[in-house]
């Protein structure tokens, strides 16, 4: 009777000496030991666990060395100066005095997994930029020609009678009769029989040539010594047709635009470049051009000028390319997608932009270390590259491994590492690292002296939040870290527990 006794008493004691841990359903950080609202969201807490109560405390020593406080190895925020475990359940480590204090921080490689951390390798290549802008297809101005005549006269027989037409050198565009080109070929015919002939015939014949009439037809004429009622005119170029004023019978005036003609093998692309990346083109450079209606196709061409101005409205100058049209698929007037390629430099380190943390002026970088160690490092950049990449001009090495994804849950223990260390050792100079992890901190931010043995008040480790004090431990409301012992002189005066059962807490 007195086993069973025992035994039930042992039963009752070991059933008192646990307890049951609650969290809240949208916020997994807050955790508590009784039951009650979540103090960010209002909702009601869940049971999660059940936990036996941490052992009494006990001071303990490793050798000579004193035990300065007590740490949690899950939150970097929750210390001790006695022996227990932390709110997440695990036992809290001892830290010695004399332990050197670094910015390299662990992280139990299950968690790791669970942070989702990603890595990447520190390369080295080239810095290429892609500017890519829309332009417009234009003829080759220097390939274009207007088909007039120098005299006045009427066009009796039209051979190329329509627009889009493709001509060559040499065609025949259309007939034209002149009573003044006439006249001239009599002058030629007639000078060999006259006094003087040589002369008055070199001089007709230089006529003939400043009316443009051809050597080939200048020699037909003096073959056939017969006076030609009408002259055909020729294409002077290879080319399309792009604009046709000719009409058989039509009446010309000397001078008057007849044809235009426009040589498509080469054409021109105008495009529009930002002023900041003026400094990128250069004459020569490669490019590329793609149409809407040919997506899986690329030209080639080469930058041929840059305008000399700015437009003040939108800031950008004018840029020309030069392209190849085989086909003819490159039409003048068409909107086109161009990609100008620049190479900054030929060989330097290259880091994903997604593996920077920007604060201000500064740029940081997670390392990481072989087992679970991770470094923080400020780095200066130089300019963007290709593919999401930054070059690295001074703060990691080629081959390192550095954090791509869940960097932020490493920087907020960074954070949290700066603030235990701000509070242990007021005076201790953070390092470049810590300057970097800390946030802005509010204005006349009271300096934190050390943790006194017996804590009466607590605070949030975030600087943010630092300057509210709670008179016991447990979760900040506004941001759910946790809450650490607060110096002796902010322990006097703590603030009143603020309300679980309102929704939303405004400091």
């Amino acid at each position: 009777m007195a086993t069973f006794a025992a035994s039930c008493s042992k039963h009752e004691s070991s059933k008192s000496a646990e307890k049951t841990l609650y969290t809240c359903s949208m916020h997994p950080q807050v955790v508590q030991d009784h039951p009650g609202d979540c103090p960010i969201c209002g909702m009601k807490l869940v049971p999660i666990r059940k936990q036996p109560s941490p052992p009494a405390a006990t001071t303990r020593s490793d050798g000579n060395r004193k035990i300065k406080y007590y740490k949690s190895t899950m939150l970097l925020g929750e210390i001790s100066q006695t022996p227990r475990k932390d709110s997440m359940g695990m036992d809290m480590v001892p830290v010695y005095e004399g332990e050197e204090e670094t910015s390299i921080i662990t992280v139990d490689p299950s968690t790791v997994q669970k942070m989702g951390v990603r890595t990447a390798i520190v390369t080295k290549g080239p810095v290429r930029r892609v500017i890519r802008t829309l332009g417009a297809i234009d003829y080759n101005e220097t390939a274009l020609a207007d088909v007039t005549t120098k005299f006045r006269g009427w066009i009796e027989k039209l051979y190329v009678d329509s627009t889009g037409k493709q001509v060559h050198k040499g065609e025949a565009l259309f007939e034209i009769y002149s009573p003044e080109l006439y006249s001239a070929q009599n002058e030629y015919v007639l000078a060999p029989n006259q006094a003087g002939g040589s002369g008055l015939k070199a001089s007709a014949r230089q006529k003939l040539k400043l009316f443009d009439v051809s050597e080939d037809q200048i020699a037909q004429l003096e073959k056939t010594r017969q006076p030609q009622r009408t002259l055909r005119v020729d294409a002077p170029i290879d080319g399309i047709v792009v604009e046709k004023m000719a009409v058989q019978g039509q009446m010309v005036e000397a001078g008057m635009k007849l044809y235009r003609l426009a040589d498509l093998s080469i054409v021109w692309v105008q495009s529009q470049i930002y002023e900041q990346d003026l400094a990128l083109l250069k004459l020569g450079q490669e490019a590329e051009v793609s149409l809407s209606y040919m997506p899986d196709r690329k030209f080639r061409g080469r930058v041929t000028y840059i305008y000399p101005t700015v437009d003040e409205k939108t800031r950008t100058a004018r840029v020309r390319m030069e392209f190849h049209n085989p086909g003819l698929f490159l039409k003048p007037g068409m909107f086109a997608t161009v990609e100008l390629n620049a190479e900054i430099e030929s060989s330097a380190l290259l880091v994903p932009d997604s593996a920077v943390l920007r604060s201000g002026e500064n740029n940081t970088v997670f390392v990481a270390l072989d087992k679970g160690h991770f470094e923080p490092r400020e780095v200066t950049l130089g300019p963007r590259a290709e593919n999401n990449t930054y070059e690295v001009l001074s703060g990691l090495k080629q081959g390192e491994r550095v954090v791509t994804s869940g960097q932020f849950m490493l920087d907020s223990e960074s954070q949290l590492r700066e603030a235990i260390q701000k509070m242990l050792n007021p005076n201790a100079s953070p390092t470049p690292a810590q300057d970097h992890a800390a946030h802005p901190p509010p204005p006349k931010e009271p300096t934190m002296p050390a943790v006194e043995p017996i804590p009466t008040a607590y605070v949030c480790p975030m600087p943010e939040h630092a300057t509210i004090k709670y008179n016991h431990p447990g979760k900040c409301p506004i941001c759910g870290m946790t809450l650490i012992p607060a110096p002796s002189d902010n322990a006097d005066t703590p603030s009143p527990t603020p309300s679980t059962t309102s929704p939303k807490y405004e400091p």
